[in-house]
């Protein structure tokens, strides 16, 4: 891959660096397509517990790159032949796909919030698991600056979910920038640390996540990703019954306890 860097700097721990620093990690259709394959493999990599996803120099992501030369018909699958119409609808779903990645990924995901996260990056972090910022980090939903709407690749939906849908608006309508500050008074994300604390911050996240049952955390991201929608709290409830009756049968509580009487970090069955 020639835009994402992959290593695992821990067991189960998976670090994706968004790698264009010289443009602030701006998205091309290289970066989505990679970054979009690299999620996929990692949602079927069983050894993979925890995603921290990070950009590469001052950057975490610069939104959309306005100076892509080579975006045309044909330079992602399934436009050859299209016309200009055509082609921008297909990136936008292509891109909007990200978030869905994201989303939809088994493995909890940490954005390591590294500096800039506008547009498009801003949406990134927002469907993400868990945000953490560096005191360098500035967010802004810029989509309105260019001429268009800022409800853009799933910002509409998460935003007012995660800050309330006042300050959302207030930011979606301005398009103003916000520092790392600001942004955790919003609750945008949950904690601000200086950037050479930002890695060691998040892995220190993902090691408790990593450390809890496969199922439990698999369940509970799955269990929240539903609730946030559903439509009255028997349903929530509902999902969450049949979730723990499943969860007993794993024989991780048996585990979890026999572990707790002996003093001793559990041995979590496997799957």
């Amino acid at each position: 891959m020639t835009t994402i860097e992959l290593s695992t700097p821990e067991s189960g721990i998976a670090l994706v660096t968004l790698n264009r620093p010289e443009t602030l990690n701006a998205l091309n259709e290289t970066l989505i397509r990679e970054l979009r394959e690299t999620l996929q493999t990692l949602h079927n990599d069983r050894a993979t517990r925890v995603i921290i996803l990070t950009g590469a120099g001052k950057g975490f992501c610069a939104g959309a790159d306005l100076s892509n030369t080579g975006a045309a018909p044909g330079s992602i699958p399934g436009t050859e032949g299209m016309g200009q119409l055509g082609y921008v609808y297909k990136f936008q779903e292509y891109l909007a796909e990200v978030m869905l990645a994201i989303n939809e990924c088994d493995k909890p995901v940490i954005a390591a919030i590294n500096g800039v996260a506008v547009g498009g990056g801003l949406a990134i972090t927002l469907a993400c698991d868990l945000r953490i910022a560096s005191t360098k980090a500035r967010f802004g939903s810029v989509f309105i600056k260019t001429g268009l709407s800022s409800c853009d690749v799933g910002t509409s939906y998460f935003l007012p979910r995660i800050i309330g849908l006042s300050d959302a608006s207030d930011l979606m309508l301005t398009g103003r920038i916000i520092d790392a500050a600001e942004a955790r008074e919003l609750r945008l994300t949950s904690q601000t640390v200086e950037p050479d604390a930002l890695l060691e911050a998040c892995l220190e996240k993902a090691r408790m996540i990593r450390d809890n049952a496969e199922y439990g955390v698999w369940m509970t991201k799955k269990g929240l990703r539903s609730n946030v929608n559903a439509s009255s709290l028997r349903e929530a409830m509902e999902i969450e019954n049949r979730t723990q009756v499943l969860g007993y049968f794993t024989g991780c509580m048996e585990e979890a306890m026999t572990a707790f009487n002996e003093k001793r970090p559990p041995k979590w069955p496997s799957l």
